[in-house]
């Protein structure tokens, strides 16, 4: 798996989780005797090709400074944004000095806690001599509907071409941090990482992720997601 380049990662942890209606965000929520994040931060802590884990919390957190994983030197924080992509370049300047322009970023949800290895090594190895980068994603397997303004179906999607994007999602340090430097001077919100490098132009790949890496949204979501985290023990 080790080449020349560095690899680092971004978790941009700074939500809040409104939609989960819990009294805390939802990646401190604990199964099986850890929070989310902690079981998201597993997935990349032992990796040796590693260098570092740059998290972005809110100045108003109160429970990271409590998780002993905190302390972890192979973990960076950085201040988080109100939208996710201000905490992901709030991340990558943290990584200043530090990160190479060619060396590579992998921006992972912190309430998608089920990835697994293999995926990881998926994207490494079809995305290291890739010239832009990717992201894990899945084919959709459902009739897709587009709607109108009003709720009614307006037309029926041709699926064969449609994805559902994962995370992480895997670029070069230089050309992800232009791309949403770029975004925000222009006032763009992008909603991933992927829709930031797509405006410059560029053309990320699409890595086959699993159905399993869930992103953790609803109260629902919890019980297949600890059924998986079950399995894992």
């Amino acid at each position: 798996m080790s080449d020349s380049s560095k690899y680092w990662v971004v978790i941009p942890a700074a939500g809040v989780g409104s939609r989960m209606g819990v009294d805390k965000p939802k990646q401190y929520i604990s199964i099986n005797n850890k929070t989310i994040i902690e079981h998201t931060i597993d997935c990349f802590i032992d990796r040796e090709e590693i260098e570092k884990i740059v998290i972005a919390i809110s100045k108003e957190d109160e429970f990271w400074p409590t998780l002993p994983i905190s302390n972890n030197e192979k973990i960076i924080t950085a201040p988080g944004g109100e939208e996710r992509y201000q905490s992901v370049l709030n991340s990558l300047q943290t990584l200043s000095g530090k990160a190479e322009s060619s060396d590579w970023v992998m921006v992972h949800d912190a309430a998608r806690p089920c990835l697994n290895q293999s995926a990881i090594d998926r994207l490494v190895i079809e995305l290291r001599s890739h010239d832009v980068g990717g992201i894990l994603a899945m084919p959709c397997r459902d009739t897709m509907k587009r709607a109108n303004d009003d709720g009614e179906i307006d037309k029926t999607v041709e699926r064969d071409l449609l994805w559902h994007a994962q995370t992480p999602q895997m670029f070069k340090y230089g050309m992800l941090l232009s791309a949403i430097e770029d975004a925000l001077k222009n006032k763009t919100v992008v909603t991933d990482e992927s829709m930031a490098i797509e405006r410059m132009g560029f053309k990320p790949m699409l890595v086959h992720g699993h159905q399993e890496n869930m992103k953790l949204t609803h109260k629902d979501d919890l019980e297949p997601l600890k059924a998986y985290l079950d399995r894992m023990i």
